[in-house]
């Protein structure tokens, strides 16, 4: 069904069908009024939407659906986005683009729930979390259909009377299933020709149903596989349509994680066997346990009980992400698959996960009676309903915090990455991306030419108080670390000043003779400053006094604007995009190179006074109690006894530099839980960073001159 004005008709199949619809009127372009405007425009229309539960659309002006969402009350849900007061980052962005909507309305959220599904299937929004390649994943496939149903490696849409195991990553691990099972439990496979000669057999002879192992055993030939034990010999009558279904369901527990259930069949049918002195029968059942057992040794047992869990770990970069589902069956993990994802840090990961767990489960039958996951969903339990009413059993979601599990969790988490990582080398994309952002920021800048080479600086202080400058260079989009330099501040004012500061190392940096040293590297394409307007102003400043014409632009942490010189109002760069990543990048190195070096140069200070401070330590001690040590570290987690054993260290003094030390960590300790370790000028609390960078190309210039 289909309104008037356009709603969607519900997607067959949908449990409770949609009892209205209703949608927004064409609306005009953004363009032809201001977004203030055009908010409150939708936000008229959306007064007139109802307040049960539902699905909404949101369409662009062409009619296109961009995004598909669940809700309670439609009209609570649907306010929250033209009022912007949902917290998403991608919500300013998303409704600039929204010229109109549709919706429907069903009876319950859990309908609303697998309508959302069924309509993200359909449209295909950019806005919802979907897999990257809009390829088909491999399954395992039995024909139930079939009086003898058969086994199939396939990458088919599911069809009725087909049960599908997966989906499979790796299609030669689905290939080498099947053949390991035909090994374990014959079965015939859908490619064999005789298989199909006896389905169209039986087709043909549908009357004579009660005797149609007669009629193959009359009509057919054997084909290879029941020569060399694959085949139960459909194909020549050689066995039952009952046995041959005995078969079916023990393929069906082995492909569901279940093979103790079968290990345990065979074993008692090899009992029999041997009972009877059929010894040739219970010879090919004790090959096809080994086969099993074969199979368990390759497998890392990771829970003391037979439990049946999905662990999926996620890795996100800005735009893209990985995802890693472990199938544990049975206590083991039976199979990982890695999908890749085309949303990454631009969504929540709420968002992100929940996407993920209902497109992965809409797609597979095979579902455990718990889904793993790494963070809270508001809508856990009405997930887990659904996966409930999917499996026939119950089946929750749940955030396991420590034990196996978690650490299981951990290693899903890092086979994401690893996915993601190969996905990107193999397909180029970190390179796309880079010329992409270069791009963007030559035409959202107004730059002459793209930035190849981007300079950025950063200052880190403590009231004052050991301040330094980093400078980073990135060259082509990638952090070019022989470039970076660093630099102690001269300017002494007694108080943080980030402009004066800021000017100082300009003037350092691009001044005649360091533009002239090819140590410094060439002339930047592009100088990014961290702050805003003041720190843009001084770094102009201080360029026009050096007669410099650089690209400069300030980038403001409080909400990611670029402030440029030729306008007042500062460049958003779109959420998500290339560009936005970029800058970003090269501003955060720059923090963290520079307080890197900070906090180096406060802890050799605090060093050097706090064994100033023992009476007894000169120069000499001093040196050999460091050089006995390697580091504050160390010195500060030694007892007495070890800071006696340095060479030239009395036992008197060792005892006073160890009541020094205690007492200069319960003074850190206090000046932690006051909110002052780390503190930048600038109020931001400086992130704990391991610098990992050999920088053997610090600045000759900056702490030396």
């Amino acid at each position: 069904m289909r309104s008037d004005s356009g709603a969607p008709s519900a997607p067959e199949g949908v449990p409770g069908a949609a009892r209205k619809t209703g949608g927004a009127r064409p609306a005009a372009a953004v363009g032809s009024a201001s977004a203030a405007e055009h908010l409150a425009r939708l936000a008229a229309e959306v007064d007139h939407v109802p307040t049960d539960p539902g699905c909404y659309l949101w369409k662009d002006a062409s009619g296109t659906v961009i995004y598909v969402g669940k809700a309670k009350n439609l009209r609570a849900r649907m306010r929250q986005y033209v009022t912007l007061t949902d917290d998403r980052a991608k919500i300013p962005l998303m409704m600039q683009l929204v010229e109109s909507f549709d919706y429907l309305v069903v009876d319950t959220e859990h309908e609303a729930l697998v309508l959302e599904r069924e309509l993200i299937g359909q449209y295909r929004p950019y806005f919802n979390v979907d897999f990257k390649d809009d390829k088909s994943y491999p399954f395992i496939a039995i024909t139930k259909g079939d009086v003898y149903p058969a086994i199939k490696y396939t990458r088919e849409k599911h069809k009725p009377g087909t049960r599908y195991f997966g989906p499979y990553t790796d299609s030669r691990a689905a290939r080498e299933t099947i053949d390991t099972i035909r090994k374990v439990i014959p079965i015939c496979i859908a490619t064999c020709a005789e298989w199909k000669r006896t389905r169209r057999l039986i087709e043909a002879h549908v009357d004579e149903s009660d005797v149609i192992n007669l009629v193959c055993a009359q009509h057919g030939r054997p084909c290879f596989d029941y020569h060399v034990g694959r085949g139960p010999g459909a194909c020549v009558g050689a066995i039952t349509p009952q046995d041959y279904a005995d078969n079916v369901r023990r393929v069906e527990r082995f492909l569901s994680g279940r093979r103790r259930e079968v290990v345990d069949e065979l074993s008692s049918e090899m009992g029999r066997a041997a009972e009877e002195l059929d010894f040739e029968r219970a010879g090919r059942i004790k090959r096809r346990l080994e086969v099993i057992n074969g199979l368990d040794d390759r497998q890392q047992v990771v829970f003391p009980s037979r439990v049946d869990i999905d662990v999926v770990g996620f890795f996100r970069e800005e735009t893209i992400a990985g995802a890693c589902v472990f199938v544990v069956r049975d206590g083991r993990t039976q199979r990982s698959c890695e999908f890749i994802l085309d949303k990454g840090l631009d969504v929540s990961e709420e968002e992100l996960v929940g996407g993920f767990i209902k497109r992965y489960y809409d797609e597979t039958s095979d579902i455990p009676s718990e889904v793993n996951v790494a963070c809270e969903l508001v809508d856990a339990e009405l997930i887990g309903a659904w996966l409930t009413e999917r499996r026939g059993r119950v089946c929750r979601v749940h955030r396991p915090q420590r034990g196996e599990k978690h650490r299981l969790l951990e290693t899903a988490e890092r086979n994401a990455r690893h996915a993601l990582m190969r996905y990107m080398m193999r397909t180029g994309y970190a390179d796309d991306r880079t010329n992409q952002a270069l791009l963007q920021l030559e035409s959202a800048l107004a730059l002459p030419a793209p930035p190849l080479r981007i300079e950025c600086f950063d200052i880190s202080t403590i009231h004052g108080a050991f301040t330094v400058a980093s400078m980073v260079v990135f060259t082509n989009g990638k952090p070019d670390k022989s470039q970076y330099r660093r630099f102690k501040i001269r300017s002494i004012t007694g108080e943080a000043n980030d402009f004066l500061s800021m000017q100082e190392v300009l003037g350092r940096r691009y001044a005649p003779e360091r533009m002239a040293d090819e140590r410094f590297g060439a002339r930047p394409d592009l100088l990014v400053v961290d702050g805003g307007k003041p720190q843009l102003t001084a770094a102009l400043t201080q360029l026009e006094g050096l007669g410099l014409d650089i690209p400069v632009c300030g980038l403001a942490k409080a909400d990611e604007e670029v402030f440029v010189p030729w306008d007042e109002t500062p460049v958003v760069l779109p959420n998500g995009s290339a560009s936005l990543y970029l800058i970003k990048q090269v501003r955060d190195e720059a923090h963290r190179f520079a307080i890197t070096f900070h906090r180096e140069l406060r802890g050799k200070a605090m060093t050097v006074s706090v064994l100033d401070e023992v009476e007894g330590v000169g120069p000499t001690r001093k040196r050999a109690i460091m050089r006995h040590f390697g580091s504050m570290k160390k010195l500060r987690a030694a007892s007495e006894d070890e800071i006696a054993a340095v060479k030239g260290v009395p036992r008197h003094v060792a005892e006073d530099v160890y009541r020094t030390l205690r007492a200069w960590d319960a003074e850190r300790e206090a000046g932690r839980s006051d909110g002052r370790t780390g503190e930048r000028a600038d109020g931001r609390a400086g992130e704990n960073v391991d610098d990992r960078t050999s920088e053997h190309a610090v600045d000759r210039a900056g702490s030396g001159s």
